[in-house]
């Protein structure tokens, strides 16, 4: 391709718009326009990075042995009503009602659209496995769209759907999919880390993100120095052991006798430990929840941090909210900042605590009155023997990996892939059936796996940027080369120039060149913006010398290669430049 005749509109500034250094440089670089909140044109750059990124995808779900379809973006809401999810999933789902007055939304993912096409067609057990992928549009009306192509409210995802007849068909299913999720990962070039996740809204009871790491990642990543073990801090898994000398101690129920103190007006844990003079691990936080409609009350160490997700996903729950002041106050009679677990003056039908308060006594609570608290609880002796436990809080950086004891480090990272083994959850629902080898009726047990295509395009810039611009992976590049022509009215400068790049045209190297009539600077700095990963630089001063210059973008470092050899020298450094990115 030829940049005078290329549409590639570069910006010298940033746009006022633009947060993150994905979203400023993918405009400055001239491949996204937005058209309004959360929604982008791609320009003719940016479309071919969409694409690369889209056909890798495309080729290992092949390899894996999945099959492309392509299922509808607008989807009848009756689908929706079977599972529950139209009341459930929210106002993320844009919903509108056609000339008929008929339901409709915008898909926002195709669980129930897929579904529905298998359970119409698949009647056999000889007819599973089966796994149908798609490359697809998907809208989620984001109450506050941002980022960029990050998180927008239309993207492009990568969505596969497996059905099989049993347990072990599914597992395998699921396993192919992970494994084909990490080829595709590593041949985009990106540094990334499996994790296991929660599934949230989807549902299931099984899954994995793949995260590609990068400093300005939305999400922390709890990971093992010393194992495989790596999770997000929803689902890392906190180790009930022993309790170490920093945490409360003392004979079970022998703690000394229950007291209660005034602190007047101390709400908060700082305020609580600075007035009584404890350190914060001395002291219960009693978190009041209203989950389902149901009062719940939720302990976990005051220099500690509740883990919702897991709260929610112990008790089974659809939602879990933090109470309302009035009803902190209709359940304590006290403030917020009061609540305890005393036997008797705490109105919920739950009480739940984190594994760790188990292994102490001596502890400071809420009295569930107004400017006081206990001193000396024994969750045994004065809580009654219905407190639940479990692992409950966020993991802390001081505990060890679940799996193995080494130490745990934190990391961050932007998903950008999730896979789910969903169970019966859309197959019992909608009613997906198939006959097995004895003739009866079983439901198909589905698994479901999305790359967020879009984003990868942002999370890769994410991860590879400078000051100057972004660094392509060449894998996803949207050319792998630039040959830039610096003769001015130099005829033989810009007869070399072409002629190299239809040398690499021919021998099927994706190339540019840029032949516009600009500054040596100019070209320069817009073949960084851009992020081609290779540079060549055909100059009069180079071409009387025999040799042109040839800069890789990762590293900056630049290599004289001669003309007269020129493939054989090009081909040579270009394996060089791949290598570099682990290919």
């Amino acid at each position: 391709m030829r940049l005078s005749r290329f549409y590639a509109p570069t910006l010298k500034e940033v746009p006022a718009e633009a947060e993150v250094i994905s979203h400023k440089l993918l405009l400055r670089a001239g491949m996204i326009r937005k058209l309004t909140s959360g929604i982008y044109t791609y320009l003719p750059l940016g479309l071919k990075i969409l694409n690369k990124v889209a056909d890798i995808c495309r080729a290992e779900m092949n390899r894996a042995g999945a099959q492309e379809i392509l299922m509808p973006s607008v989807q009848p809401a009756d689908l929706w009503r079977e599972t529950g999810r139209w009341e459930y999933y929210g106002k993320e789902l844009l919903r509108f009602a056609d000339r008929h007055g008929r339901d409709y939304c915008l898909g926002p993912t195709h669980e129930e659209v897929v579904t529905d096409l298998v359970r119409g067609e698949v009647r056999s057990y000889r007819q599973l496995p089966l796994n149908l992928y798609q490359v697809q549009t998907k809208f989620r009306d984001e109450i506050r769209p941002r980022f960029g192509l990050m998180r927008g409210r239309e993207f492009v995802m990568k969505d596969a759907y497996s059905f099989d007849k049993d347990e072990a068909g599914a597992d395998k299913s699921y396993w192919d999919m992970y494994h084909a999720y990490d080829r595709t990962f590593r041949r985009l070039g990106l540094m990334f880390r499996a994790v296991e996740a929660d599934s949230g809204a989807i549902g299931g009871n099984f899954s994995h993100e793949f995260m590609v790491l990068a400093e300005t990642g939305e999400d922390t990543i709890a990971a093992c120095t010393a194992c495989a073990y790596a999770a997000n801090l929803e689902r890392a898994e906190v180790m009930d052991a022993t309790p170490s000398s920093d945490k409360p101690s003392g004979e079970a129920c022998g703690c000394g006798a229950l007291a209660e103190v005034s602190t007047p007006g101390k709400h908060t844990v700082e305020e609580v430990c600075a007035f009584l003079k404890i350190p914060a691990a001395r002291l219960i936080k009693t978190l009041l929840y209203d989950v389902d409609g149901q009062a719940v009350a939720a302990l976990v160490r005051g220099d500690r941090e509740m883990n919702e997700v897991k709260l929610k996903n112990r008790l089974n729950a659809t939602t879990v909210t933090l109470a309302t002041p009035e009803q902190v106050k209709a359940w304590t009679s006290a403030e917020v900042g009061f609540a305890g677990p005393v036997r008797g003056m705490l109105s919920v039908t739950r009480i739940l605590a984190d594994n760790e308060l188990k292994h102490g006594d001596a502890w400071v609570t809420g009295a569930n009155k107004t400017d006081a608290h206990y001193t000396n609880v024994s969750l045994s002796r004065d809580c009654g023997a219905n407190i639940e436990f479990g692992d409950l809080r966020v993991i802390a950086a001081t505990d060890p990996c679940p799996r193995c004891g080494g130490g745990i480090e934190f990391k961050r990272g932007i998903e950008v892939g999730h896979v789910f083994k969903l169970g019966l959850k859309y197959s019992q629902t909608m009613n997906a059936k198939f006959l097995d080898e004895n003739g009866r009726e079983q439901f198909m047990i589905m698994g479901c796996y999305g790359i967020g295509v879009s984003r990868i395009v942002a999370a890769a810039i994410e991860q590879n940027h400078d000051e100057n611009g972004i660094i392509w992976p060449p894998a996803i590049a949207p050319f792998e080369v630039v040959v830039m022509s610096l003769g001015g009215k130099e005829p033989e400068v810009a007869a070399k120039a072409e002629e190299l790049y239809l040398a690499m045209i021919e021998a099927g190297i994706e190339a540019a060149l840029d032949d516009r009539d600009e500054r040596p600077g100019v070209k320069f700095k817009d073949a960084d913006l851009v992020g081609y990963p290779m540079q060549i630089v055909v100059g009069g001063k180079g071409l009387a010398n025999g040799i042109v210059e040839a800069k890789d973008r990762r590293t900056g470092v630049k290599t004289e290669l001669p003309v007269a050899d020129f493939a054989a020298a090009f081909a040579a450094w270009r394996k060089d430049v791949h290598g570099g990115w682990g290919a």
